[in-house]
């Protein structure tokens, strides 16, 4: 190799060191690097220069099947994972979520804690911005579902799939593979943007992570994708014309077709003289009912506990919520 090549090899790898042979060579290509380097010769020189940990990349698994959607908007893999530091030594978390198929990232909203209506308040500004997908697949996490609870509940991020006509697909338990896509942009996110870094507040880290999110999708090269942008891929993608619907995050729930009841030891409410179950691990709790014309819906905060027929025609007491849904 050529020593004027060898340098900028091993500058572009000091100053890139999660940059390997592929990388670099597509790089030394849009430098206009003269003579251009091959893969293997870039690798040899990396090990000669003893900048290749053997221990870092294990064998794949062959047991392991890829797999990738035909188009865009078809699946969105989303998840939450943390190590933001703020100045004032709080750790905030992000709601991730790439497109299977191009790799575009569609969400990247940070959050000091990952509430239930914090991760639907970036999923429903997803679903504005991008257009609403087919599916979307998840991890079991409580603030994505409540099919593996006690009680088979929906929560606020279902109902909002649901209102949308997403599919929520969930990986089976302990299988992280299945979202793969997601945690290997976890990984660069640490590498690229995570690593050593302290934010002054909130604010000033979204705006950061923005401008980090815009350019991995517009000009970073993506190895899985034929070293592209996902910003090629995800432009072919159909347009789509539903409109989101995010009324499920409605601000409060004060109107005249909702009421209050406090749940008694046994786990029983009263509505009209109808009896309704909430389960006696909520005695005491303050839920919202949502008088639905002949339907009953029952909230303890944003899970949705139970929907049932009312049995009585009597008229309802008016005990309206005074709080805001949280």
């Amino acid at each position: 190799m050529d020593p004027a090549v060898e340098v900028w090899v091993l500058e572009a790898r000091r100053k890139h060191p999660e940059w390997g042979p592929r990388r670099l060579v597509h790089e030394a290509q849009r430098a206009g690097v003269d003579p251009l380097p091959s893969r293997s010769g870039v690798y040899r020189l990396l090990k000669r220069s003893n900048l290749i940990d053997p221990m870092a990349r294990r064998k794949r698994d062959r047991r392991f099947k890829r797999w990738e959607r035909g188009g865009a908007m078809e699946l969105w893999q989303m998840d939450v994972v943390g190590g933001v530091l703020l100045a004032d030594g709080r750790q905030c978390k992000i709601l991730t979520g790439i497109d299977d198929h191009s790799r575009f990232v569609v969400c990247a909203g940070l959050m000091l804690r990952a509430t239930s209506r914090a991760v639907c308040g970036h999923f429903a500004t997803a679903l504005r911005t991008h257009g609403v997908p087919a599916e979307v697949l998840t991890d079991n996490g409580k603030v994505f579902t409540g099919r593996f609870g006690l009680r088979d509940t929906e929560v606020l991020f279902d109902r909002i799939c649901r209102e949308n006509g997403i599919d929520h697909l969930l990986t089976a338990p302990r299988s992280p593979t299945t979202t793969g896509k997601i945690e290997r942009f976890h990984r660069t996110l640490r590498e690229e943007f995570l690593t050593a870094r302290v934010f002054p507040d909130l604010v000033i880290a979204q705006q950061q992570l923005d401008e980090w999110v815009s350019s991995y999708n517009t000009q970073r090269p993506h190895s899985a994708i034929g070293m592209n942008a996902p910003a090629t891929r995800f432009t072919t993608a159909e347009a789509w014309d539903r409109a989101a619907d995010d009324s499920a995050l409605a601000p409060g729930r004060t109107g005249s077709d909702w009421i209050t009841r406090k749940v008694a030891g046994n786990g029983i409410i009263s509505v009209a003289w109808q009896q309704i179950n909430c389960g006696k691990r909520r005695a005491g709790h303050q839920v919202d009912i949502h008088l639905d014309g002949q339907t009953l819906q029952v909230w303890d905060g944003e899970e949705l506990v139970t929907t049932v027929l009312r049995t009585s025609d009597k008229e309802v007491r008016k005990k309206k919520a005074a709080r805001r849904a949280s």
